[in-house]
Protein backbone atom coordinates (compact mmCIF):
# COMPACT_ATOMS: atom_id res chain seq x y z
CA UNK A 1 0.00 0.00 0.00
CA UNK A 2 3.02 2.05 0.51
CA UNK A 3 4.11 2.82 -3.09
CA UNK A 4 0.52 2.24 -4.34
CA UNK A 5 0.08 5.54 -2.21
CA UNK A 6 3.88 6.75 -3.24
CA UNK A 7 2.37 6.54 -7.04
CA UNK A 8 -0.93 8.45 -6.53
CA UNK A 9 1.10 11.37 -5.05
CA UNK A 10 3.67 11.00 -7.99
CA UNK A 11 0.15 10.89 -10.11
CA UNK A 12 -0.90 14.21 -8.41
CA UNK A 13 2.67 16.08 -8.74
CA UNK A 14 3.35 15.25 -12.20
CA UNK A 15 0.87 17.93 -13.91
CA UNK A 16 2.55 20.46 -11.45
CA UNK A 17 4.84 22.70 -13.86
CA UNK A 18 7.42 23.49 -11.26
CA UNK A 19 11.04 22.44 -9.67
CA UNK A 20 10.64 21.77 -5.95
CA UNK A 21 14.21 22.97 -4.36
CA UNK A 22 13.51 22.31 -0.40
CA UNK A 23 10.75 19.83 0.05
CA UNK A 24 9.45 18.12 3.55
CA UNK A 25 8.98 14.19 3.92
CA UNK A 26 6.61 15.03 6.59
CA UNK A 27 6.90 11.24 8.46
CA UNK A 28 10.07 10.44 6.61
CA UNK A 29 8.84 8.43 3.62
CA UNK A 30 8.30 10.52 0.70
CA UNK A 31 12.01 11.24 0.67
CA UNK A 32 12.74 7.25 -0.07
CA UNK A 33 9.89 6.80 -2.38
CA UNK A 34 9.64 9.67 -4.22
CA UNK A 35 13.26 9.88 -5.12
CA UNK A 36 13.99 12.82 -7.74
CA UNK A 37 10.96 14.69 -7.36
CA UNK A 38 12.41 17.16 -5.27
CA UNK A 39 16.06 18.48 -5.61
CA UNK A 40 16.59 18.46 -1.57
CA UNK A 41 14.31 16.86 1.16
CA UNK A 42 14.12 17.13 5.13
CA UNK A 43 12.38 14.41 7.44
CA UNK A 44 9.87 15.84 9.87
CA UNK A 45 8.45 13.65 12.44
CA UNK A 46 5.79 14.56 15.22
CA UNK A 47 6.65 14.36 19.01
CA UNK A 48 5.01 13.01 21.57
CA UNK A 49 2.64 16.03 21.83
CA UNK A 50 2.14 15.85 17.85
CA UNK A 51 4.11 18.60 17.51
CA UNK A 52 5.76 18.74 13.90
CA UNK A 53 9.60 19.08 14.88
CA UNK A 54 11.58 19.93 11.59
CA UNK A 55 14.00 22.43 12.87
CA UNK A 56 13.00 25.91 10.20
CA UNK A 57 10.50 26.22 7.48
CA UNK A 58 9.74 27.94 3.99
CA UNK A 59 9.51 24.75 2.27
CA UNK A 60 8.42 24.48 -1.15
CA UNK A 61 6.12 21.02 -1.07
CA UNK A 62 5.06 18.98 2.01
CA UNK A 63 4.32 15.57 1.43
CA UNK A 64 2.31 12.95 3.61
CA UNK A 65 2.22 9.05 3.13
CA UNK A 66 0.21 7.41 5.20
CA UNK A 67 0.79 8.82 8.32
CA UNK A 68 -1.47 11.42 8.85
CA UNK A 69 -4.47 9.21 10.09
CA UNK A 70 -2.58 7.59 12.93
CA UNK A 71 -2.62 11.48 14.55
CA UNK A 72 -4.97 12.50 17.60
CA UNK A 73 -5.63 16.55 16.04
CA UNK A 74 -5.65 15.67 12.74
CA UNK A 75 -6.83 19.29 12.23
CA UNK A 76 -3.69 21.00 14.19
CA UNK A 77 -1.42 18.82 12.09
CA UNK A 78 -2.60 20.03 8.97
CA UNK A 79 -1.90 23.51 10.40
CA UNK A 80 0.99 22.93 11.20
CA UNK A 81 1.90 21.54 8.01
CA UNK A 82 0.59 24.67 6.15
CA UNK A 83 2.69 27.27 8.22
CA UNK A 84 5.95 24.80 7.34
CA UNK A 85 5.24 26.22 3.70
CA UNK A 86 7.10 29.57 1.67
CA UNK A 87 3.51 31.25 0.26
CA UNK A 88 2.40 29.28 -2.92
CA UNK A 89 3.52 26.05 -1.54
CA UNK A 90 2.50 23.03 -2.11
CA UNK A 91 1.22 19.85 -0.15
CA UNK A 92 0.30 16.79 -0.96
CA UNK A 93 -1.03 13.71 1.45
CA UNK A 94 -2.19 10.43 1.40
CA UNK A 95 -3.96 8.61 4.12
CA UNK A 96 -6.26 6.01 4.86
CA UNK A 97 -10.06 7.14 5.12
CA UNK A 98 -13.67 6.33 4.30
CA UNK A 99 -14.50 2.20 4.61
CA UNK A 100 -10.76 1.40 4.83
CA UNK A 101 -10.61 -2.18 6.67
CA UNK A 102 -14.56 -2.04 7.15
CA UNK A 103 -14.40 -6.29 6.70
CA UNK A 104 -12.21 -6.07 9.98
CA UNK A 105 -14.38 -3.65 12.04
CA UNK A 106 -17.57 -5.67 11.25
CA UNK A 107 -16.14 -8.98 11.99
CA UNK A 108 -14.11 -7.95 15.53
CA UNK A 109 -17.73 -6.23 16.40
CA UNK A 110 -19.82 -10.17 15.09
CA UNK A 111 -17.21 -11.67 17.19
CA UNK A 112 -17.48 -9.59 20.90
CA UNK A 113 -21.10 -9.64 20.31
CA UNK A 114 -21.31 -13.17 20.10
CA UNK A 115 -18.48 -13.75 22.85
CA UNK A 116 -19.00 -10.89 25.01
CA UNK A 117 -22.34 -9.26 24.46
CA UNK A 118 -20.88 -5.83 23.15
CA UNK A 119 -18.45 -4.32 21.35
CA UNK A 120 -15.46 -2.66 22.44
CA UNK A 121 -12.65 -0.32 19.75
CA UNK A 122 -10.72 -2.19 18.16
CA UNK A 123 -10.07 -0.66 14.28
CA UNK A 124 -9.51 3.19 14.91
CA UNK A 125 -11.86 5.42 13.06
CA UNK A 126 -11.40 6.91 9.47
CA UNK A 127 -12.03 10.15 8.22
CA UNK A 128 -14.64 10.30 5.21
CA UNK A 129 -13.39 12.59 2.25
CA UNK A 130 -15.36 15.14 2.37
CA UNK A 131 -14.50 15.85 6.05
CA UNK A 132 -10.77 15.87 5.31
CA UNK A 133 -11.79 18.50 2.50
CA UNK A 134 -12.91 20.50 4.93
CA UNK A 135 -10.37 20.36 7.28
CA UNK A 136 -7.62 21.20 4.71
CA UNK A 137 -9.93 24.62 4.25
CA UNK A 138 -10.15 24.92 8.10
CA UNK A 139 -6.25 24.46 8.05
CA UNK A 140 -6.18 27.65 5.45
CA UNK A 141 -4.93 25.59 2.54
CA UNK A 142 -6.09 27.48 -1.16
CA UNK A 143 -7.25 25.87 -3.63
CA UNK A 144 -7.90 22.50 -1.45
CA UNK A 145 -8.68 18.91 -3.40
CA UNK A 146 -9.48 15.87 -1.47
CA UNK A 147 -10.15 12.66 -3.68
CA UNK A 148 -10.46 8.99 -3.30
CA UNK A 149 -9.43 5.44 -4.69
CA UNK A 150 -10.29 2.18 -3.51
CA UNK A 151 -8.17 -1.14 -3.54
CA UNK A 152 -9.57 -4.26 -2.38
CA UNK A 153 -6.92 -6.61 -1.44
CA UNK A 154 -7.48 -10.33 -0.94
CA UNK A 155 -5.45 -12.15 1.37
CA UNK A 156 -4.51 -16.00 1.79
CA UNK A 157 -4.87 -16.05 5.29
CA UNK A 158 -6.09 -13.19 8.25
CA UNK A 159 -2.14 -13.37 9.61
CA UNK A 160 -1.14 -12.05 6.31
CA UNK A 161 -3.07 -9.15 6.66
CA UNK A 162 -1.82 -8.51 10.08
CA UNK A 163 1.55 -8.55 9.50
CA UNK A 164 1.33 -6.06 6.08
CA UNK A 165 -0.61 -4.04 8.79
CA UNK A 166 2.08 -3.77 11.29
CA UNK A 167 4.59 -3.18 8.69
CA UNK A 168 3.07 0.22 7.83
CA UNK A 169 2.22 0.54 11.74
CA UNK A 170 -1.10 0.66 11.64
CA UNK A 171 -2.01 -1.66 14.39
CA UNK A 172 -4.45 -0.90 16.55
CA UNK A 173 -3.57 1.86 18.82
CA UNK A 174 -6.47 2.57 20.59
CA UNK A 175 -6.14 2.94 24.62
CA UNK A 176 -9.57 1.79 25.33
CA UNK A 177 -9.38 -1.39 23.65
CA UNK A 178 -9.42 -4.44 25.84
CA UNK A 179 -7.38 -7.70 25.54
CA UNK A 180 -8.28 -9.92 22.87
CA UNK A 181 -9.67 -13.37 24.09
CA UNK A 182 -9.20 -16.30 21.90
CA UNK A 183 -12.99 -17.33 22.10
CA UNK A 184 -13.83 -13.42 20.22
CA UNK A 185 -10.62 -13.96 18.44
CA UNK A 186 -11.86 -17.49 16.79
CA UNK A 187 -15.71 -16.18 16.54
CA UNK A 188 -14.40 -13.07 14.51
CA UNK A 189 -12.30 -15.06 12.38
CA UNK A 190 -15.31 -17.58 11.64
CA UNK A 191 -17.36 -14.18 10.63
CA UNK A 192 -14.23 -12.77 8.59
CA UNK A 193 -14.58 -16.84 6.32
CA UNK A 194 -18.30 -16.43 6.20
CA UNK A 195 -18.65 -12.58 5.60
CA UNK A 196 -15.78 -11.36 3.58
CA UNK A 197 -14.23 -13.99 1.79
CA UNK A 198 -14.02 -15.30 -1.96
CA UNK A 199 -15.24 -18.56 -3.32
CA UNK A 200 -11.39 -19.61 -3.32
CA UNK A 201 -11.62 -18.66 0.21
CA UNK A 202 -9.32 -15.50 -0.03
CA UNK A 203 -10.36 -13.10 2.21
CA UNK A 204 -11.06 -9.07 1.37
CA UNK A 205 -9.56 -6.23 2.96
CA UNK A 206 -10.93 -2.93 1.53
CA UNK A 207 -8.37 0.38 1.70
CA UNK A 208 -9.63 3.84 0.76
CA UNK A 209 -6.88 6.07 0.18
CA UNK A 210 -7.57 9.58 0.55
CA UNK A 211 -5.59 11.98 -1.46
CA UNK A 212 -5.20 15.66 -0.12
CA UNK A 213 -3.90 18.72 -1.77
CA UNK A 214 -3.56 21.76 -0.91
CA UNK A 215 -1.43 25.03 -1.61
CA UNK A 216 -0.12 27.89 1.02
CA UNK A 217 -2.17 30.95 -0.14
CA UNK A 218 -0.55 33.35 -1.98
CA UNK A 219 -1.74 36.63 -3.88
CA UNK A 220 -0.75 35.20 -7.05
CA UNK A 221 -3.22 32.23 -6.70
CA UNK A 222 -6.60 32.00 -8.67
CA UNK A 223 -9.19 33.33 -7.05
CA UNK A 224 -13.17 32.70 -6.95
CA UNK A 225 -15.77 35.66 -8.47
CA UNK A 226 -17.54 37.26 -6.29
CA UNK A 227 -21.33 36.50 -6.27
CA UNK A 228 -22.74 38.68 -9.16
CA UNK A 229 -19.72 39.16 -10.88
CA UNK A 230 -20.51 36.57 -14.30
CA UNK A 231 -20.47 38.30 -17.73
CA UNK A 232 -22.83 35.66 -18.90
CA UNK A 233 -25.67 34.13 -18.29
CA UNK A 234 -25.98 30.23 -17.19
CA UNK A 235 -29.12 29.99 -19.39
CA UNK A 236 -27.12 31.38 -22.61
CA UNK A 237 -24.27 29.01 -21.90
CA UNK A 238 -26.04 25.90 -21.63
CA UNK A 239 -28.69 26.55 -24.72
CA UNK A 240 -32.20 26.84 -22.62
CA UNK A 241 -34.45 29.51 -22.16
CA UNK A 242 -34.55 31.23 -18.96
CA UNK A 243 -36.95 31.13 -16.29
CA UNK A 244 -37.76 33.89 -13.28
CA UNK A 245 -37.70 32.73 -10.02
CA UNK A 246 -40.87 31.89 -9.26
CA UNK A 247 -42.18 30.50 -12.67
CA UNK A 248 -42.58 27.13 -13.68
CA UNK A 249 -41.45 25.90 -17.33
CA UNK A 250 -44.39 24.68 -19.90
CA UNK A 251 -44.18 20.87 -19.08
CA UNK A 252 -46.23 20.49 -22.77
CA UNK A 253 -43.89 18.49 -25.00
CA UNK A 254 -42.46 20.38 -28.10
Amino acid sequence: MLREAAEGIAARLAPVNRIFADALAVDGRAADLLQGTAAAWRTGLFDADERLEIGGGGFDLAVSILSLHGLNDLPGTLLQIRRALKPDGLFVAALFGGATLCELRDSFAAGEIETLGGITPRVAPFADVRELGTLLQRAGFALPVADVERTTVRYREFATLVSDLRRMGDTNALVERQRLSRATLRAALAHYAAKHSDNDGRLRATFDIVYLTGWAPHESQQQPLKPGSAKARLAQALSTAEHPAGDKADPTPR
